[in-house]
């Protein structure tokens, strides 16, 4: 795994790029590959995109009704 240093200057960015780093882990642990490494193909990943966005949109419907 490859490891860098970065120097915050906005702490709102931090915990975005925190939040990122945190997905790819639970990602890689549940898939056991890497985004990159990934061989799926582009409707696959559509299709996922699909099912977060209907995931992200009913959040949001509950949360400003």
């Amino acid at each position: 795994m490859k490891q860098k240093t970065i120097n915050f200057r906005d702490p709102v960015v931090e915990r975005v790029v925190d939040k990122f780093v945190g997905r790819s882990d639970v990602g890689y642990k549940k898939y056991g590959v890497t985004l990159e490494d990934d061989p799926s193909k582009m409707l696959e990943w559509l299709n996922h995109l699909q099912e977060e966005l209907i995931l992200e949109k009913s959040i949001v419907r509950k949360e400003v009704p």
